[in-house]
């Protein structure tokens, strides 16, 4: 948050682009940046610190996801009790409105552990629920782990772990399961990325793709001119509805310390997992 914050004082941000290393500045006065989407499984650091309300009293919209999945330290290690966690989403809506929070419950995740046990990572649903329905969280984005190689890579050392790919019947089963339960608090379920699924699920669930930068949203709680395209980087043949946006983050520049086994962003290799093979 001190880069980020300078940076804003500066009124522009340098990004290298990931893939051609090419460096291109992005504006950030009040008057080119219509919202400011702030992503993340742990908001700790910015609330201790009232980023949000200096930039509240600068002049820029907020807009939060908010990734709350389980307590299990096997899938994301480096994270504050879930308990902890359910403060901040309390503070986050109560400071800056329910309705600019979005709650990510992503990826679903099923593996195998050395004891040949199956489990998942959704024993902790509904207790998130609880909580963002009080919170008056109304969104609720989920999606199915995507298996890809680094992720592969990562776990090679973890001797009898592997993830698993439930069939398309279970995972039919489980978004109807969650959207029962997410239902019951008024929360709407959304699915991201996942296009084929979509189309395979009952009519009527009131299930729908989801855009994690959903434009239209902005616009609606903040008035004024926004792009309303879709985002040609995203994956949009996969079913992603994100509008057009600028990422100024880094891996390179500001890893993630959350060391989250399914990470699909940090590389393989580097990662700490000698920890997670004793829990």
């Amino acid at each position: 948050m001190d880069w980020f914050m300078s940076r804003i004082e500066r009124g522009e941000f340098e990004v290298v682009n990931p893939y051609n290393r090419r460096v291109f500045t992005v504006p950030a006065g009040t008057d080119q940046v219509h919202t400011l989407v702030f992503w993340s499984k742990n908001f700790k650091p910015f609330l201790s610190g009232h980023y949000g309300e200096t930039l509240l009293k600068k002049g820029y919209h907020l807009y939060f996801s908010f990734t709350l999945n389980t307590e299990d330290t096997m899938l994301e290690p480096n994270l504050p009790p879930l308990s902890e966690r359910f403060r901040q989403l309390e503070i986050l809506s109560r400071r800056f409105g329910a309705e600019s929070v979005d709650w990510r419950f992503d990826p679903i995740c099923f593996y195998q552990t050395e004891t040949g046990a199956v489990r998942n990572n959704l024993g902790d649903f509904s207790a998130i629920s609880d909580i963002a329905a009080g919170s008056g969280i109304r969104r609720c984005i989920t999606s199915f782990m995507d298996h890809y190689r680094k992720i592969q890579n990562r776990i090679k050392p973890m001797a009898g772990f592997s993830f698993i790919d439930p069939s398309v019947d279970e995972k039919i089963r489980i978004l109807l399961d969650l959207n029962r339960t997410a239902g019951e608090k008024n929360i709407r379920l959304h699915l991201c990325c996942e296009k084929e699924l979509l189309s395979l699920l009952p009519e009527n669930t009131g299930i729908s793709g989801s855009a994690c930068i959903p434009n239209h949203r902005l616009k609606a709680l903040h008035g004024g001119r926004i792009s309303l395209a879709k985002d040609k980087g995203q994956r949009i043949q996969a079913g992603c509805g994100c509008r057009a946006s600028i990422d100024i983050g880094s891996y390179n520049l500001h890893p993630c310390s959350h060391n989250c086994l399914f990470c699909y962003a940090n590389p393989a290799k580097g990662m700490n997992i000698e920890h997670r093979t004793s829990r």
